[in-house]
């Protein structure tokens, strides 16, 4: 019957993006820019440009996409939080799943492995922005161990109205000492070490701090 998504009967499988898929990203993200104001983007990027976005991120950061039944349905990526040097143990952290999907545990798989690389990477806080009221991304943040950091009012304008974003963050972390190295970028981690990281934290043995 039209309009009725199957149901997932195997476990999500999260794995690091591949340009590849791209033209599955851009789906999914197609319908929060053009129906709703969770990303402030107006157009919806092509596939092309999904794909530059991926390969740029990948230079540095994870990439992670969810699947089920071999089918792409979700994915989170982390960004920069601020130019500034001194920012560089700090990230953004960003989640989206496919429309019809939510509550099966996708957005918590592919937080969960998103965090366990960051600390593994060597960040030491992640924050992301949650255009409000969004009961469901509030929630999820929530229950991974984020907590409020502030809001901003009034900052987006979008669909006829005006928005406001909250922040949320969270340590990785257990202390903040004086003398730290470097994040690595998640190109100096072997492919093997990525896939146990992901195993590790989707399977429940890694638990955010």
């Amino acid at each position: 019957m039209l309009g009725i998504m199957p149901r997932v009967t195997s476990p999500p499988r999260v794995r690091l993006a591949t340009p590849d898929d791209a033209g599955a990203i851009a789906s999914i993200y197609a319908y929060y820019v053009a129906n709703t104001p969770i990303s402030f983007e107006v157009a919806p990027p092509s596939k092309d440009e999904v794909r530059g976005r991926i390969e740029r991120t990948l230079q540095r950061f994870p990439y992670l996409v969810c699947e089920t039944e071999g089918r792409v349905v979700g994915y989170a990526y982390a960004s920069r939080h601020h130019e500034r040097a001194a920012y560089d143990w700090s990230c953004e952290v960003s989640v989206y799943v496919e429309n019809g999907m939510h509550r099966r545990g996708i957005g918590r798989a592919l937080y969960a492995a998103l965090l366990a690389l960051l600390r593994r990477l060597g960040y030491f806080t992640v924050l992301a922005g949650i255009t409000v009221p969004n009961d469901g991304s509030v929630g999820l943040h929530t229950a991974m161990g984020f907590r409020q950091a502030g809001l901003n009012r009034n900052v987006g304008y979008k669909d006829g109205r005006w928005w406001d974003v909250a922040y949320v963050e969270m340590p990785l972390q257990e202390a903040y000492p004086e003398v730290v190295e470097p994040p690595l970028s998640i190109r100096d981690l072997e492919a093997s070490e990525i896939e146990a990281i992901i195993s590790r934290a989707v399977n429940g043995n890694e638990r955010p701090r």
